[in-house]
């Protein structure tokens, strides 16, 4: 299990991580781990783990807290949320990666085939457009449990550092999303875990689990703008409020 403690996970600024917000740019991401200590998977190791203090606000560019497998020997670590592929030549990162192209994309291929973890959640952010301003929205399973998206990972290395990073899958958005968002990122239940760790699963079966999760077993509310800024990180910010008017970001 993992203990809870004064030092943060996050990292910001690691690398020049080129995320630019707004409809026609590139979307933003904001997501929770509220409540590390919750977190039941089985064989899974947490011995490096006991750092970790609630997040409420995780950011592109800071670390995240994943789990992997090698030689069926499952792995937690933190990685860098934007994944920069190990063939690029400078460490710019992507966060998401499209379900519907991820066995295509030179960025995310063989990652896909070869690199694929668990990004570990309790809840995330969207943000309802209008116009020109966009209201937030937090959004989590109804039992308020932690889940894992789906993601990929790489490795980059150049003369003077190594930087392993990660990306989370979305696909379509289910009934409870889609009245905010076209996109929704993908929730593994915990049976898929296996298949989707296993180094020798195919990519047919992968991608059966790539579905938008049920809305029926999801919730959301509105909350705070504060969450636009990602050097905010307190509780206070999952606190509902009547929809208002506020930035222009959007998740996912």
């Amino acid at each position: 299990m993992a203990t809870q403690s004064r030092v943060s996970c996050d990292r910001l600024n690691v690398i020049s991580l080129p995320l630019l917000c707004g409809p026609e740019k590139r979307m933003c991401g904001r997501f929770t781990l509220r409540n590390p200590e919750r977190i039941r998977i089985s064989d899974f190791d947490y011995y490096d783990l006991n750092n970790l203090i609630p997040r409420y606000n995780i950011a592109p560019t800071q670390d995240v807290l994943t789990v992997g497998q090698r030689d069926s020997v499952r792995e937690g670590r933190l990685l860098q949320w934007g994944l920069i592929p190990f063939w690029s030549s400078e460490p710019k990162g992507i966060i998401n990666a499209r379900v519907e192209t991820i066995d295509e994309k030179p960025s995310f291929k063989e990652s896909f085939e070869k690199r694929r973890c668990l990004i570990l959640a309790d809840g995330f952010y969207e943000w309802e457009r209008n116009g020109k301003i966009s209201q937030p929205y937090y959004f989590q399973l109804k039992d308020t449990a932690p889940f894992a998206f789906a993601g990929v990972w790489d490795r980059w290395r150049d003369e003077n550092r190594e930087i392993k990073s990660c990306a989370i899958i979305t696909t379509t958005a289910n009934d409870l999303l889609a009245t905010i968002h076209t996109r929704m990122p993908v929730i593994l239940r915990p049976e898929s875990y296996d298949l989707w760790l296993n180094e020798n699963s195919r990519a047919a079966d992968l991608k059966d689990l790539l579905i938008p999760f049920p809305a029926d077993e999801m919730m959301s509310h509105a909350v705070s703008y504060e969450v636009n800024d990602a050097k905010v990180d307190h509780e206070g910010l999952l606190r509902q409020v009547e929809p208002n008017i506020g930035a222009n970001l959007r998740l996912f």
